[in-house]
């Protein structure tokens, strides 16, 4: 009985040079994100454990002690009378506000831009996506102006009613209502006698809350990230967005403002915290709204 030779091996699959080099490029991505974006985050979320001193002579990386977070948050705390609270309740009113109009905006005009045919319908189309490209700070002259047209500079009413009018918002719902709506459930419930705006609340609504969902997170984001316009119309520290406010701590920081940060306990660790505070009801609501952004940037991918 004679013995079989063993199968020989197959030879190791040599790296192709395309391989190589996109091996290469990757890492190299990977790096860049590590230095420009990682890197500093870290730092930021590590600079309330130190204290000034430690943060200019340790390692920028190297932890400090939870009694100095404690601190900076005693010092931060008091600064103008607890105004770090007043200036986080400012931004959740602003943003809430606005978000509630904004909804109560979007989605009608987004509805109506994709379902139905009127007048003016193409030229709103297009000046609605003018506006969404356009950057924010070219429209806040004119919006300065028609504010103080009416009076409103200094009110509640001059952050909450520029917000609410959200053009980005308006092409998201009629991206979504053009693409995602099936048209025969539509003509079934006209044929059952129902009106254009009982086909908008009890049927278009509710199939529509994934987009729902988008449009609210990202008009509040915007709204809670605003920095210029209500630096503009807004003259009091007590109505400051936490944005604005953030301003104000940093050139009440020695490291910044030597004059103006004299005497006052509003250093480097100060600052990072508040920094870390002021994102952090983001940070939740992306965390819990996760599913409903995934599916609500999903929604009209596909046409029906």
């Amino acid at each position: 009985m004679t013995a079989t030779a063993p199968a020989p091996r197959p030879a190791a699959r040599r790296a192709t040079p395309s391989a190589a080099v996109s091996a290469l490029v990757i890492g190299v991505l990977l790096a860049a994100l590590l230095v420009f974006f990682v890197l500093p985050v870290i730092w930021l979320l590590l600079a309330p454990t130190k204290t000034a001193g430690q943060i200019v002579h340790d390692n920028p990386l190297s932890f400090g002690s939870f009694r100095h977070i404690g601190t900076a948050w005693r010092h931060l705390y008091d600064f103008q009378d607890h105004a770090l609270l007043t200036w986080l309740r400012n931004s959740a009113v602003y943003s809430l506000g606005s978000l509630v109009l904004t909804l109560a905006t979007s989605l009608p005009a987004g509805y109506a831009l994709a379902l139905t045919r009127f007048r003016g319908r193409t030229t709103l189309l297009v000046a609605t996506l003018v506006t969404m490209i356009m950057p924010s700070a070219t429209l806040v002259l004119p919006i300065f102006l028609e504010l103080n047209r009416f009076h409103l500079i200094g009110t509640v009413w001059s952050v909450i009613l520029p917000f609410s009018f959200y053009p980005f918002g308006v092409y998201l719902v009629y991206i979504y209502f053009a693409t995602s709506l099936p048209r025969d459930l539509l003509a079934a419930a006209r044929i059952d006698g129902c009106t254009q705006w009982q086909l908008f609340t009890r049927i278009a609504l509710p199939l529509a809350r994934p987009v729902v969902g988008l449009v609210a997170f990202f008009s509040f984001v915007g709204n809670w990230n605003n920095f210029f316009l209500p630096y503009l119309v807004l003259p009091n520290s007590d109505q400051f967005p936490i944005q604005v406010g953030l301003n104000q701590l940093l050139t009440s920081t020695p490291s910044f403002n030597p004059v103006a940060g004299a005497g006052l306990n509003i250093t480097i660790p100060e600052l990072s915290l508040a920094i870390i505070v002021a994102i952090l009801p983001v940070l939740v609501l992306f965390l819990f709204s996760q599913r409903t952004l995934v599916s609500g940037m999903l929604a009209g991918a596909t046409k029906e």
